[in-house]
């Protein structure tokens, strides 16, 4: 079970409270301008639904925390993680990519550490190419009106060594090679996968790359949540035996060995 549920908050052009001075109040205000917010005080807080507190004084702290969330606000108090009700990771900026790295509060310094090693493996020109592939939805329906295609052939072309591939800094500029060119899409196909163990670090690469792409996942009961949840977030999943005609896409078939 996660501890948290990561959300991407727009806050552009709107007010979030910020109740602190010195070095962690500044760094807090400057979070809160980077995403487009609107630093307020207290006073404003019935304006605002997020607030950042960041207060030596405990017992300052504490009672901040309770008159903001008296009032509705979710709350973030700074170096006390049983107060906060929103945790802020370490963020990967490729706008528009985002990568938070977050501990749920267990440790802000392995987040940072954790994103300064995404920061060398991640190319500049991420953000040009989910850039373009926004502007080039249209022009992906009309080449694969079939929803399972689109997803399909999109998956194969952001693969590893695909012609859209993210870590490619010259990926961005084959989009429109890639939808004039002759590639099909991929085509429906079902895969068993015997699993070895019910630990998910026992999944093979290409096991996992096969749960991150699939349409639908039929599963014995017995196969474990944590191998369940290395699948796409948004496949259909049904457990064995499934009596249905098999929908169109990638469907797996786990079983437990």
């Amino acid at each position: 079970m996660i501890r948290s549920l990561p959300l991407l908050h727009r806050i552009a052009g709107k007010k979030v409270v910020v109740i602190g001075d010195g070095e962690m109040g500044e760094a807090k205000t400057r979070l809160v301008e980077r995403a487009g917010g609107i630093p307020c005080g207290e006073p404003e807080a019935h304006q605002a639904k997020l607030a950042f507190i960041a207060l030596e004084d405990e017992k300052a702290a504490r009672a901040a925390a309770k008159r903001l969330g008296d009032k509705g606000l979710l709350v973030n108090v700074a170096d006390m993680p049983e107060l906060c009700e929103f945790t802020t990771p370490s963020i990967l900026d490729r706008d528009p990519v985002l990568v938070a790295m977050g501990t749920s509060g267990a440790s802000a310094g392995l987040a940072k550490q954790l994103r300064l090693r995404f920061e060398k493996l991640l190319p500049q020109s991420l953000g040009t190419l989910a850039a373009k592939l926004e502007q080039s939805r249209d022009a992906m329906r009309a080449r694969f009106p079939n929803g399972s295609d689109r997803r399909n052939a999109l998956d194969a072309a952001l693969a590893e060594g695909g012609l859209l591939d993210p870590l490619d800094p010259q990926a961005a500029e084959r989009v429109d090679d890639w939808l004039t060119g002759s590639e099909q899409a991929v085509a429906s196909q079902t895969i068993e996968i015997q699993l070895a163990s019910d630990d998910p670090d026992d999944l093979t690469l290409k096991q996992a790359r096969l749960l991150g792409t699939v349409d639908t996942l039929l599963h014995d009961p017995k196969v474990p949540a944590a191998i369940l949840d290395r699948s796409r977030a948004d496949a259909l999943r049904r457990e064995l035996p499934f009596d249905g005609d098999t929908p169109e896409g990638l469907t797996i078939i786990l079983r437990m060995a």
